[in-house]
């Protein structure tokens, strides 16, 4: 808003009055200049009366002043202060609109990065729950395969020892009933005494040497199990079973006794070329 200067209004008519004077003086001077002439000229003189006074140029006639310009209004002060102030409030509310917008956006832009944020996190644990779901499913069909192939060799084996210890109790019943037939007993019976005769002194001690060194067997020296078994052999010396008849302290020990007479199979016969049908046997790691 432009604010006017205050300063007073020029004289009207300067310029005007200024001429009117400048004519009256040089009316005058010409006035003066033909007396001065009248009173030099040389023609025969006369008297004469005067009766009139020095001729006066007439002043100039009054002129009313012209109009004063009309003042330029005074500024209404109140009215100024009060645009001023409608103003500065108009700008504040326009920097507080602004601000506000600018806040709004700035707190807009924060809700969609953190709703990024949000969505990657809950993306990677979706991503990383899904991914031990899967490890644990892996697991637990490894477990199970692996448990179900263990079940089925531990069903194999199983069977393939039942049918081992069919077989061989079926050729000791065999070979048994053989011998009792060449001893001219009678089927079933016990009175085997032509074949189960006494074995020499010496026949116990080349079954052990044969069967003991067949042993596996973990001996720390801190003890000395026992374990009384009974081998049931065939004519030929063909192992045909074995049991443990008196346990020992550690059952390590009586099973590896047994898996020794196993793995020997077959015994030697004794000096006088025959092989008693049943031998019990005793087993110490240090004899």
């Amino acid at each position: 808003m432009t604010v006017a200067t205050l300063r007073p209004p020029e004289a009207a008519g300067i310029g005007r009055g200024l001429t009117f004077a400048l004519v009256a003086h040089g009316l005058l001077i010409l006035a003066l200049s033909a007396g001065v002439s009248w009173r030099s000229d040389s023609s025969p003189a006369f008297e004469a009366e005067l009766w009139s006074a020095i001729p006066q140029v007439a002043a100039p006639r009054e002129e009313a002043p012209p109009d004063p310009e009309p003042e330029a209004p005074k500024p209404d002060t109140q009215a100024q202060q009060r645009a001023a102030e409608e103003a500065a409030a108009e700008q504040r509310e326009a920097e507080i609109a602004i601000a506000k917008e600018k806040k709004r956006k700035e707190e807009k832009a924060r809700e969609e990065a953190a709703k990024v944020e949000r969505e990657k996190a809950a993306k990677q644990k979706e991503a990383k729950d899904k991914a031990a779901r899967e490890k644990a499913d892996k697991e637990a069909q490894d477990r199970k395969k692996l448990k179900d192939e263990k079940a089925a060799k531990d069903a194999k084996e199983a069977k393939a020892a039942k049918d081992a210890d069919a077989r061989r109790e079926a050729l000791r019943l065999e070979n048994l009933r053989r011998i009792q037939g060449m001893a001219g007993g009678t089927p079933g019976s016990t009175g085997t005494a032509a074949q189960n005769a006494a074995p020499s002194a010496g026949y116990g001690g080349r079954v052990k040497g044969k069967i003991k060194p067949l042993i596996i067997y973990p001996d720390d020296g801190s003890a000395n199990p026992t374990a009384e078994v009974q081998v049931n052999l065939g004519p030929d010396g063909l192992i045909l079973g074995s049991k443990v008849l008196k346990a020992s302290a550690d059952p390590d020990w009586d099973r590896a006794v047994l898996r020794a007479i196993e793995k020997a199979e077959r015994l030697p016969r004794d000096v006088d070329g025959r092989v008693p049908s049943v031998l019990i046997l005793t087993f110490r790691p240090r004899e």
